[in-house]
């Protein structure tokens, strides 16, 4: 080879690495969605582990990295303007925390790449085809597994030994409201307990309900009107003293009885992990659901005495917080 092919040659080889370097190191751009208020405890954990984890697999914000919020504050009015205008923006995906928020996306386009959190039937709500193989635009981590709804009713019967009757707040229209009952329905025999479902969706209803119910337990279901209205449900089941338990954490913070599910940060932490494998070039339809890995146990004692319940000591131990 001649000298000067060999050093053209190398110009070329030159150009190409500089091309390529340029092209892995342009600023890529997500987007994060959230029927949740902006201001909550909650909120804010869940986008810190999110830019955290991707911070430590290389994605740095307003580095190689832009990372638009937005969170609704509960009004699914705000979270449709949101869509709208992320769809504008033209993020190469979107983390949507919660089934409203994918209901929407969906709606609205079928070819971007969304990760998703907190969907408990991501199947039954048709975001996906199959839990090993999505085979479509959206991928991420269900709330949780229906079975382990039935902790539930043996919670509220670990802490109210003698309960014989539970109501159960769910909402009908919704095929996780109809399958996390089933889980409990398929428990209550073997407790001895009886249970009454009380379908709600909306302020007006849950007040009506919750003021009938009576002196028996209650378990509150996951459900978005159920998470909108998560203080109103926790007032209103102190008012009528009703030993309650729920799905999450900050029901408990918040003053509720005891709670036992997810812990509702971690599938941000693992979200990162599919932002990245995508933006990296793999596609939604390949990438797995998959379910929690971890669940969190809190009990308010400040709650339990308030209600006249003395929690055993064996239910304390297994506490993953415990509220004074």
């Amino acid at each position: 080879m001649k000298r000067r092919e060999f050093i053209a040659g190398l110009s070329g080889a030159a150009a190409i690495s500089f091309a390529a370097r340029a092209q892995s190191e342009r600023m890529r751009r997500i987007a994060v969605l959230t029927v949740s208020a902006v201001g909550e405890p909650a909120t804010q954990a869940r986008f810190a582990a999110l830019t955290q984890a991707l911070q430590q697999l290389g994605w740095i914000d307003r580095d190689n990295l832009l990372i638009d919020y937005r969170a609704a504050a509960g009004s699914v009015e705000i979270l449709r303007q949101h869509v709208t205008e992320l769809a504008s923006l033209r993020p190469e995906i979107i983390v949507a925390i919660g089934s409203e928020a994918v209901t929407l996306l969906q709606q609205a386009t079928r070819v971007l790449p969304i990760v998703f959190t907190d969907v408990p039937d991501p199947i039954g709500a048709g975001f996906i085809e199959g839990m090993a193989r999505p085979g479509r635009n959206a991928t991420g981590f269900m709330l949780f597994e229906y079975g382990m709804s039935g902790k539930w009713l043996e919670l509220l019967k670990d802490i109210v030994p003698n309960i014989t009757r539970a109501a159960v707040l769910r909402d009908p229209s919704m095929t996780a409201g109809v399958g996390q009952y089933a889980a409990i329905q398929a428990l209550a025999p073997s407790l001895r307990i009886e249970l009454r479902p009380v379908d709600v969706r909306n302020a007006d209803e849950i007040e009506q309900a919750l003021s009938t119910v009576g002196g028996e337990g209650m378990i509150v279901t996951t459900s978005p009107s159920s998470q909108r209205h998560r203080d109103l449900i926790v007032r209103l089941a102190a008012k009528h003293r009703h030993p309650a338990v729920y799905p999450f954490s900050y029901y408990a913070t918040s003053g509720g009885l005891i709670s036992y599910g997810p812990d509702p940060v971690d599938p941000l932490r693992r979200a990162a992990g599919y932002v990245d494998r995508i933006l990296k070039g793999e596609k939604p339809a390949d990438l797995p659901v998959q379910a929690p890995t971890k669940y969190q146990l809190v009990i308010n004692l400040k709650t339990a005495k308030a209600l006249g319940i003395t929690v055993p000591p064996t239910l304390l131990a297994r506490a993953d917080e415990v509220i004074e």
